[in-house]
């Protein structure tokens, strides 16, 4: 799911003392970016003439406008600032979500006010992907620093044949669970989602006033369960042509899993985020989170009181033995094509994502995109108190892999976001049922694309 901002600002706070393991072995890898692509390889003319020229623009006089909100980035910022003097960069926090997306959409509107770059989340890229609002950064050569993040984190930046962005940060999704309740109630740490579904009986049949986890309905869970189910509801085809179908199989696996633990009231009714849902989580009344590798570091701000309990293990299978994975969050930084400094833009997309900027996200709480970052033994090797020791980004690291590719959000997901809650999240409150709420998100999804001049197809 989009992370809210106030978990964004907690993971610092907690990052800071993760990072501390990390910061030193991390300086070690590369800050390069100089791995090579198929389509434009490092040492080839065409990537050599981008890196001059980029290079070239590092060394003017240049004012970057940077819209962002990773508490992160400030630091990313001085020291790119520092090691590139001629270059300024102006940090603007224009909001989260879509309180950035409406201003960011009503600056490429008017035709003045946006920034050079924006940070944006994978689900709403597209939205300006798609419009020709972002610059093909190929043309700067940065399509060479392919093989420096997995198959699925590349697809999410790189749309409709254009390379629109470069990964930030990432949410593979596992399950976070909390050991002691687990082994207060002899529940085995499910392996599929079978297994799930029995603990969540199980532990609630226990215990009333505990459940498995919570979920009052949120779209970014739903879709994140769908991918990993092997669903593709959203496809687009060029720029106009969209087909929506969350009657999809996988859309089927989630929906048959999930509807019989909201109409059994096994899922806990507190939302996420909210202060009873810490307390919840810090009293084991909620004893597990199936979400994005981020949750390490935000359970270590937000619930103190833990420290010792948690545990992470794989995301549970639909299959049994057959390891299939989504991303839960996670934002990408784009150059608009409006800029007029895109070769130092890119310098500083470079910096930022495959570079110096990648390792004091990583040290400072983001869950890495970089592929590198995450094979490193400084990485792997980080045993957290707060977890028992365990080795945790092992499993992330794991997940991050298992990630299916393909994966596409809509060109409207934003607003498909929006009204969620009037769809599908009715079942929730026993208004309709899962499959009924699906249907109602596609079909008012596909309605509002159609206004918005999509050739809408809907199953």
């Amino acid at each position: 799911m989009p992370v809210p901002s106030r978990s964004r600002i907690a993971r610092t706070a907690a990052g800071a003392a993760a990072g501390l393991a990390l910061a030193a072995a991390l300086a070690a890898c590369s800050s390069s970016g100089s791995s090579s692509s198929s389509s434009s390889p490092a040492g080839s003319p065409s990537a050599a003439s981008s890196a001059s020229a980029i290079a070239a623009a590092l060394q003017q006089p240049t004012t970057l406008t940077l819209w962002a909100w990773a508490p992160q980035t400030k630091d990313i910022v001085a020291a790119f600032e520092k090691k590139y003097p001629k270059v300024k960069v102006s940090l603007v926090n224009a909001g989260t979500a879509t309180t950035e997306y409406t201003k960011l959409q009503n600056a490429i509107k008017a035709g003045s006010g946006a920034p050079d770059i924006a940070q944006i989340e994978y689900y709403a890229l597209p939205q300006f992907a798609l419009s020709g609002s972002l610059a093909d950064l190929s043309a700067d050569g940065l399509d060479g620093l392919k093989s420096q993040f997995s198959t699925a984190v590349w697809d999410s930046v790189d749309i409709n044949g254009k390379l629109v962005g470069l990964p930030q940060d990432t949410g593979p999704m596992a399950l976070f669970y909390n050991k002691t309740v687990f082994d207060k109630y002899h529940l085995a740490v499910p392996t599929t989602w079978a297994q799930y579904a029995a603990d969540a009986k199980k532990l609630h049949a226990a215990n009333p006033k505990e459940y498995i986890t919570n979920d009052t309905g949120d779209p970014g869970f739903v879709t994140s369960m769908i991918w990993s189910a092997g669903g593709h509801p959203y496809v687009t085809s060029g720029s106009k042509n969209v087909t929506i179908d969350l009657a999809d199989p996988g859309s089927q696996k989630f929906a048959s899993l999930w509807s019989p633990l909201i109409s059994g009231g096994m899922l806990s009714p507190i939302s996420s985020w909210s202060s009873q849902w810490y307390t919840g989580l810090a009293n084991g009344s909620i004893a597990s989170l199936v979400t994005g590798g981020w949750m390490g570091v935000d359970l270590e701000a937000g619930v103190p009181g833990g420290k010792g309990d948690w545990r992470v293990a794989p995301m549970p299978e639909w299959t049994s033995g057959t390891a299939a994975t989504s991303e839960n969050g996670g934002s990408s930084d784009a150059i608009l094509a409006s800029s007029k400094n895109q070769l130092a833009a890119a310098g500083f997309l470079q910096f930022m994502n495959a570079g110096q900027g990648a390792q004091i996200s990583a040290s400072e709480g983001d869950f890495p995109a970089s592929s590198t970052i995450m094979a490193s033994s400084s990485f792997l090797d980080v045993k957290p108190a707060y977890f028992g020791g365990q080795p945790i980004n092992q499993v992330l690291s794991q997940a991050s892999s298992d990630v299916l590719p393909g994966w596409s959000y809509l060109p409207f997901q934003v607003y498909a976001n929006s009204i969620f809650p009037d769809t599908v999240g009715q079942a929730y409150t026993g208004k309709s049922s899962l499959s009924a709420g699906l249907q109602a998100w596609q079909q008012q999804s596909a309605t509002y694309g159609t206004q918005q001049g999509f050739s809408i197809t809907s199953h």
